[in-house]
């Protein structure tokens, strides 16, 4: 056996030879230690196996099926190199064969190959022992690897397979026919605007833009595990001209030629309601004044920047006109348009600002439009890991709106709560009524009239005969006159099951008082055949999806179908972070960082590329980025 030292670590690393790899398969008497298998099976065929060795068994253990010898010293090749990789398993979509390393910016799959497991030179004469298990096992992985390099290569991945004795015998070579193939067929091509990448996240301007044939000229970010991300799936290995900008607070003049486009997703918590609607008090506000700067000193043809829709809320109307006069002071033409992501495509309730500027002395082939909604709509069944699309579409009951509200719709539905049909959603809240809202005391074990308490609680606590707040405390006595019969014993009870607590001096309220907060941290459960999920948000969110669909014939069974099927049985769960980024559009060749709740934070923060992409092509398409001056 020969031993060698890890560069990385300086452990000792046993690599097993060819030769070795087939002497552990000769038979001995000596009994095993560890017990394996004394049958496998084969693409449906299963094989008697005699029992190896002690040595052999111990042996087999040593060898990894992941992080070996030669992957690790691959890794280091790549590092060396300067190329951005990251594992099959950060992608958006899995791709075949589980490569052992992928380049997200040029769509490359990397494997390394051990020479006996994938059949180099293959020899099933050389197999001593359990020879027609181990030459059917080989012969299936050599037809499993051209499978998944068939694949691979049909989706537009461009596959290398290295094997072991190649990457140990001339590990530079391995890396010289990688730079090569980039060099060959990643020769920058002909563009058709610059732009410059503000605020820049993850890339979800970026993403949209080079598919219009942009460049990108530079990008400004402070956030490092952003940084990572952003470079992961777009910085060059080679000498790179793009430059990375750092804050936005000490950018000037910029060191490019005739910039086209700057575009950027101001930091936004300033404006929003879990900002606390602080605007330029806030220093992620004061950013604005520096994105204005930028604008004034390069002096782009065109920008387009995005906003939560907070900042057209009309507490903040005086900011945005600021903004607004701002920009035009410069020379601008400058519109805005709040936009939502599920009209381009998305299944998420998304509504952001957009504000676009173009030189008023520029001359255009047509005035530029905000893009106008598409027809296409998605499902969130279509975007969910794991989940079996088929029949995955519902044929929706309709009915009479009184069957669902009774004689009042209530105020405040959205357009994608329809009057007619059942909510594509529950909502767990303790201070509304309706045919999909989840109340504490329906969770668990509470008799009639425990549930009649409660429900008076919920109809009379808003009525102003009681207090002003909303959602008022009620006495004891004011529930006696709503409950005949009511014992102090029943609320205590109520509060042993932490549905009800006591106001010293005031009286009786929900534990779960606040809406958004939900129940058991949970807000609202969307069913997998929703079109729309909640806004993804860098803090998260507490609303997840169930694993299967539910229908019924009336609100009452629908909501017990819920309860039984869903709630009960715990078929829910959060949204991953490649799911995230699917529900934000992002291509299934991006890597997500390795981290899952950084990724989901980092998508949360993000814009939705296919918002982006109908925004940029219409301001493309006036040709301003090929006009001279009026």
């Amino acid at each position: 056996m020969k031993n060698t030292v890890n560069y990385k670590t300086n452990d000792s690393i046993l690599l097993v030879e060819e030769e070795q790899q087939l002497e552990m398969f000769e038979q001995s008497k000596n009994n095993l230690k560890y017990p394996r298998r004394e049958k496998r099976s084969i693409s449906n065929k299963t094989f008697e196996l005699e029992k190896p060795n002690e040595a052999t068994s111990n042996t087999m253990q040593k060898i990894q099926s992941q992080n070996t010898a030669i992957e690790r010293k691959f890794e280091m090749a790549l590092i060396q190199a300067g190329f951005r990789y990251c594992k099959a398993g950060q992608l958006i979509e899995a791709i075949e064969g589980n490569p052992d390393f992928v380049i997200p910016k040029y769509r490359i799959a990397i494997f390394c190959d051990g020479d006996f497991w994938h059949g180099y030179n293959f020899d099933s004469k050389k197999i001593k022992n359990n020879n027609e298990f181990w030459s059917a096992k080989i012969e299936r992985n050599i037809a499993r690897d051209s499978e998944v390099s068939y694949g691979l290569k049909k989706n537009k991945w461009k596959v290398f397979r290295f094997w072991e004795h190649d990457i140990n015998k001339n590990i530079d070579a391995c890396i010289l026919d990688i730079k090569k193939y980039i060099e060959e067929n990643y020769t920058e091509e002909k563009y058709k605007f610059t732009f410059v990448d503000l605020f820049a996240g993850i890339g979800g301007f970026r993403i949209p833009l080079e598919e219009l044939g942009g460049k990108c000229l530079g990008f400004s970010e402070i956030d490092k595990y952003a940084i990572e991300t952003y470079k992961n799936n777009f910085w060059e290995f080679k000498n790179n001209e793009e430059v990375e900008l750092g804050s936005i607070t000490n950018i000037e003049k910029l060191p490019f030629k005739n910039i086209d486009l700057i575009v950027g997703g101001v930091p936004c918590q300033s404006w929003s309601v879990a900002g606390k609607m602080r605007g330029f008090d806030d220093p992620r506000g004061k950013l604005w004044h520096d994105t204005i700067r930028v604008v004034e000193l390069n002096k782009p043809k065109a920008f387009i920047f995005e906003n939560v829709k907070g900042l057209m809320d009309p507490r903040n109307r005086a900011n945005l006109e600021l903004i607004i006069e701002s920009f035009e002071a410069l020379g601008y033409n400058v519109k805005y348009q709040l936009l939502n992501s599920y009209d381009f495509g998305l299944p998420q309730n998304r509504d952001r600002i957009f504000i676009v500027g173009i030189k008023k002395e520029l001359k255009a082939n047509k005035a530029f439009k905000f893009p106008l909604p598409k027809n296409k709509k998605s499902y969130l069944h279509e975007i969910l890991d794991g989940f079996n699309k088929d029949g995955s579409r519902l044929k929706k009951e309709i009915f009479d709106p009184k069957e669902l509200f009774g004689d009042k719709i209530p105020m405040g539905r959205n357009r994608f709560q329809k009057t007619n049909e059942f909510n594509d959603f529950f909502i767990f809240c303790d201070t509304r009524n309706g045919h999909t809202t989840i109340h504490s005391w329906e969770m668990i074990r509470t008799s009639k009239r425990e549930k009649e308490i409660c429900m008076a609680i919920l109809r009379n606590r808003r009525k102003k005969i009681y207090g002003n707040a909303d959602g008022n405390p009620l006495s004891f006595k004011d529930l006696n006159v709503l409950i005949p019969k009511l014992k102090e014993s029943e609320l205590v009870s109520l509060i042993d099951k932490k549905i009800l607590k006591y106001i010293d001096g005031q009286g009786y309220v929900f534990v779960n008082s606040k809406n958004s907060a939900g129940i058991n941290g949970i807000y609202r459960i969307y069913l997998p055949h929703s079109n729309i999920f909640s806004t993804l948000t860098a803090t998260g969110t507490k609303d997840v999806i169930a694993l299967k669909n539910i229908q019924a014939k009336t609100p009452k069974e629908y909501k017990e179908k819920f309860i039984d099927e869903i709630i009960k049985t715990k078929e829910y769960r959060s949204i991953s972070a490649r799911e995230a980024g699917k529900l934000q559009g992002f291509p299934k060749w991006f890597a997500v960082h390795k981290n899952e709740n950084l990724a989901k934070k980092q998508f949360g923060n993000a814009v939705s590329t296919t918002v982006i992409y109908n925004l940029a092509e219409s301001l493309v398409s006036t040709d301003i980025f090929k006009s001279e001056k009026k």
